[in-house]
């Protein structure tokens, strides 16, 4: 009899403990990939923090688009919605939101940065507060077809000249060889948010600025910044086909990939598409830093380096203010943004860490070469004005690449576009300032 009170007892204080376990859970939402492998790696990432603290993780489905998940985001936010408690947002997006979002400085410390990209970090920092933690980043890279340039003579290009001589050596060469489909270079040249990234590279690389600097000062009409665009308009229909004016990652990756350019500006995704069964140029592909301008500029930048120049992508994960679990919420996104979770997206996904130390971590080498011969190049992108121009960043992007697509059709030479545009953007200017 006393033992089956005591078994009774006992069954009953292990319930009552289950109980009061459940009623100390929490639930929360997120929103973080919308297909695929990046999907995965995210339910992957939620499923250990549940399992190590017993909350419950909801991701909330999301359009694949970013700009349709934008679009969302806003709506819910402007609602002040609690719909959602951590987003995972572009790297655009920090200055645009930022109102919205909690300082993740207060939450977690204001250490809760620390060892992650410094250029990454300034861009989500909005008047002094971190608005999102960096999750994986992205930068500009060149490939190029390894087995042309050692049959050609050639070593990767330095500068933007050069890459333009050799690819119109090559193509010519590879013309007459009897390959007519054969180009020099391709990139991203639609009229949208990809010929930004591309147009940012070639200006700030040619010592031409970042259009609007770190103190919301216009500085894109330049010499330098109109050098850069002129010689971009060179390459259509020369080393470049016209119908890179309509470009986007894909396009240009299509063509490079089936045997067909010598070059390609694009994101790191591409390369392990390159390197794919199906690809026509497998281990045939070489990943360098974008070039530079010409030497000869440098006296007039300051400094006076010319150096090439990465435009900065990728996401982050923010917290939303009217979230009923912010500190919970921020737990979770030290948890997915920390060195185990990046570490394992690393390797599994070939997913770009924000972390420093990852790109010296041995596993993630041995699984992603290049993560270390370009460290540089991911460690010192070039943001785009997003944080500083705030609400105004799409408004000042559009008018950016519209420009620049206007010079690549060749319908205005650039420094008369430029000035163009400094006009648009003065009108502009008082909504930052």
């Amino acid at each position: 009899m006393l033992k089956k009170t005591l078994i009774a007892a006992i069954s009953m204080a292990t319930s009552t403990l289950a109980a009061t376990g459940q009623a100390q859970a929490a639930e929360l939402t997120i929103s973080c990939g919308a297909v695929g492998a990046e999907l995965t790696l995210c339910q992957e990432g939620v499923a250990a923090w549940e399992e190590q603290t017993g909350h419950e993780v909801d991701i909330v489905s999301t359009p694949n688009s970013s700009t349709e998940r934008l679009s969302l985001y806003q709506q819910i936010l402007s609602a002040n919605s609690s719909d959602i408690d951590v987003l995972q947002i572009d790297v655009v997006w920090p200055g645009l939101l930022a109102n919205h979002l909690l300082d993740l400085n207060e939450t977690l410390g204001g250490d809760a940065a620390e060892g992650h990209f410094p250029a990454i970090v300034e861009n989500n920092t909005v008047d002094g507060r971190l608005v999102a933690m960096p999750w994986f980043t992205d930068a500009g890279v060149l490939y190029y077809r390894k087995d042309l340039l050692e049959e050609y003579g050639h070593e990767p290009p330095e500068t933007w000249q050069e890459l333009t001589e050799i690819a119109r050596e090559i193509q010519a060469a590879e013309r007459e060889a009897g390959n007519d489909g054969m180009w020099g270079y391709v990139f991203q040249g639609r009229a949208y948010e990809g010929l930004t990234c591309n147009a940012l590279e070639w200006v700030a690389s040619h010592g031409g600025g970042t259009i609007v600097d770190g103190e919301g000062n216009l500085t894109i009409n330049n010499e330098q910044a109109a050098a850069a665009l002129d010689l971009a308009a060179t390459w259509i229909g020369d080393i470049t086909p016209e119908g890179a004016l309509n470009y986007t990652e894909e396009e240009a990756r299509g063509l490079f990939q089936s045997g067909n350019a010598v070059f390609m500006r694009n994101w790191p995704y591409a390369w392990s598409l390159a390197q794919s069964e199906e690809s026509e140029v497998r281990d045939r592909v070489g990943v360098v830093k974008l070039p530079h301008g010409p030497e000869s500029d440098s006296a007039a930048v300051p400094g006076g380096e010319i150096q090439s120049a990465a435009t900065l992508g990728g996401w982050n994960l923010a917290v939303s203010k009217y979230s009923e679990n912010r500190e919970l919420a921020a737990e979770l996104v030290a948890f997915l943004t920390g060195e185990a979770e990046q570490k394992r997206r690393a390797i599994e996904g070939s997913y770009n860490p924000t972390l420093e130390r990852l790109y010296e971590d041995e596993e993630v080498l041995a699984a992603v070469p290049f993560f270390g011969t370009l460290y540089d190049t991911f460690a010192n992108a070039v943001a785009r004005p997003s944080a500083v121009t705030g609400e105004s960043y799409g408004r000042v992007s559009n008018a950016f690449f519209d420009t620049t697509h206007g010079v690549l059709s060749g319908d205005t030479p650039a420094a008369d576009a430029l000035a163009q545009l400094e006009g648009q953007l003065r009108r502009l200017e008082r909504r930052w300032k």
